[in-house]
């Protein structure tokens, strides 16, 4: 080694943590990347992370991408799911709908591109919100096959076309490749892909308990899932009535931030912040824009891009201080009571059910959500842990074993995952359940839904599995579940009273005798039937006593969750 090699290395075994750097030369390494290759890097943030989930969310961005398709399109969805095993942790996913299809021109950059769609940019109801979903599917298919996705879609008008899809993650592109016409004509959307690490188990968080909470939250479904072994489990649509059509709106004034506030204005075709506020905001009227000018210290016929950070703080506060009729509701189709009421009935089979859909609400960032709330009790409802077998006078009898259930949605989607960090089910296990006769909640036979609607719902990731701590959309959810457990807790005392009624009938007409024949050597009464009877008419009387006592135990329920109610509301 010569001398100059020997010293240089030296003196960079030499060089210490004090050394600067220029930098240019720390920026030579800087490059932008596309979003298709940070989910690459990051695809735990889509949902995409352990062998059981990966596959129940990728069933759920290709179900509810068919839902969403067939709704806007007026066309009552029939959706065929089927999962067949290729190997040691390799399945094939097929998904095939009856719905508007994509045009030929929009196919590859519909599911070849992330962030590219219909949603994204609208301010209206759909299960999928970020244009990211299929996409997603579609990059973790070739990330661990390396095969590209098939896709066949057909519209009404146009040719069935078919084409294989994959997508250049530098780039954020789509590539496409056996593309051809089909001759048979075929309406709606076909996807098959491959994909490894993943594997398909019953239980809580499996396929099977995401499509039966797909239908249970949408009545008008018609939905069929074979499964690895060839078990093919058909859900048949309960309603043959479309949700009305949600349409898309404008934020409202009430919930938005200062941020957002500058960023509509640096975007505004409006010339004056009057008209910028009534234009782009829901609700907000030449009234409201008097009041909102006497509280602020501008001239509202500034111009919108030349807001201040401080005069937007001085406009926000004003918005605040200032009442605005409700949010529209046009944009928000809540699935219905009498529609969940057919649902859980046909699916969950319970013994008594009660369901409210409450009125819309805002919560911050201006927009409008809308909470349902069922609880079913009893018979089918809740989770079978096990059967337990007795026999009995050589008679074997079977007794299911239930605990609780919570079953959230999001947009009439279910979420299966992160319930714990779930503002939904935070929510619920606040609510004191003892209240309401369900003594412990956890070991009951009871089954909790809860859907969320919103224009944008605010969920904790992008894998859209949990639904954040927003304190309007938390107290709307309590109220509303306290509202459906005041009747339950009627139903389960009155259950409890009639059972312990008719124990006591059972006790008092197996003793009976027996106090009638002491009283008879006691008193020397002779008339039996006289003794019984008065003895009868004692024992009704003292029921009928202890049942006003628990009649107004009801309604020391009922005036607890009014106090309650109005403490949420404060």
């Amino acid at each position: 080694m010569s001398e100059e090699k020997t010293t240089k290395i030296i003196k960079d075994e030499n060089k210490d943590a004090t050394t600067q750097i220029d930098a240019a030369e720390l920026f030579t390494e800087f490059k932008e990347h596309s979003v298709a290759d940070f989910f690459k890097k990051n695809k735990q943030m889509l949902g995409l992370s352990g062998k059981q989930r990966s596959l129940t969310t990728i069933i759920h961005e290709l179900v509810t991408n068919s839902l969403d398709a067939c709704e806007e399109a007026g066309i009552l969805p029939e959706i065929e799911v089927k999962l067949a095993e290729l190997g040691t942790e390799y399945y094939e996913i097929s998904v095939k709908d009856n719905g508007p299809g994509i045009p030929e021109d929009k196919v590859a950059s519909a599911l070849g591109k992330l962030l590219a769609g219909t949603k994204f940019h609208r301010l209206v109801q759909t299960r999928g919100q970020q244009g990211i979903g299929v996409s997603g599917i579609i990059l973790l298919s070739q990330m661990t096959t390396g095969k590209p996705t098939k896709v066949i879609s057909g519209t009404s008008k146009g040719k069935t076309i078919s084409l294989e899809i994959s997508i250049d993650s530098k780039t954020n592109s789509p590539k496409v490749v056996n593309k051809h016409y089909l001759e048979n004509k075929y309406r709606g959307l076909a996807i098959k892909c491959k994909f490894k690490e993943i594997i398909y188990k019953k239980g809580q968080n499996s396929v099977d308990e995401y499509l039966r909470r797909t239908a249970i939250a949408n009545p008008h479904l018609t939905l069929s899932f074979e499964d690895p072994n060839g078990e093919i489990t058909k859900y048949t649509r309960t309603i043959n009535k479309l949700p009305r059509i949600p349409k898309a709106v404008k934020p409202h004034p009430r919930g938005v931030s200062v941020d957002e506030l500058l960023s509509y204005a640096r975007h505004a075709s409006a010339r004056k912040v009057n008209s910028f506020l009534s234009t782009n905001f829901d609700r907000v009227g030449q009234t409201s824009i008097d009041n909102i000018q006497k509280l602020v210290h501008f001239d509202l016929n500034k111009d919108p891009r030349a807001l201040s950070w401080e005069e937007a703080e001085d406009l926000v506060k004003a918005i605040k201080e200032t009442k605005f009729i409700a949010p529209s509701t046009d944009n928000l189709v809540p699935i219905g009571e009498e529609q969940i009421k057919k649902s859980l009935k046909s699916i969950v089979s319970p013994e008594f059910l009660s369901v409210v859909t409450r009125k819309p609400g805002v919560y911050q960032g201006g927009y409008a959500f809308q909470v349902e709330a069922g609880v079913a009790y009893g018979g089918g409802a809740g989770r079978l842990v096990s059967v337990e077998k007795t026999v009995e006078k050589g008679v074997t009898k079977t007794e299911e074993v239930r605990s609780s259930e919570i079953i959230r949605y999001a947009n009439k989607a279910p979420l299966l995952f992160d319930a714990g960090g779930c503002a939904i089910t935070k929510t619920v296990e606040s609510v004191d359940w003892k209240r309401y006769g369900v003594n412990n909640f956890d070991t009951s036979p009871v089954t909790v839904f809860v859907n969320l609607i919103s224009v944008h719902i605010p969920y904790t990731s992008a894998g859209k599995s949990a639904v954040s701590d927003d304190n309007d959309i938390v107290n709307e959810i309590k109220l509303a579940l306290m509202d459906v457990a005041r009747r339950v807790g009627t139903y389960i005392i009155e259950k409890k009273r009639e059972a312990e009624k008719k124990e006591k009938k059972k006790v008092f007409a197996k003793y009976a005798p027996y106090v009638v024949d002491a009283l008879v050597h006691t008193t020397g009464e002779k008339n039996k039937d006289l003794l019984l009877k008065n003895l009868n008419n004692m024992v009704l009387e003292k029921l009928k006593m202890e049942e006003e006592g628990i009649t107004s135990k009801e309604d020391d329920i009922i005036e607890d969750d009014i106090i309650e109610d109005e403490e949420i509301n404060e």
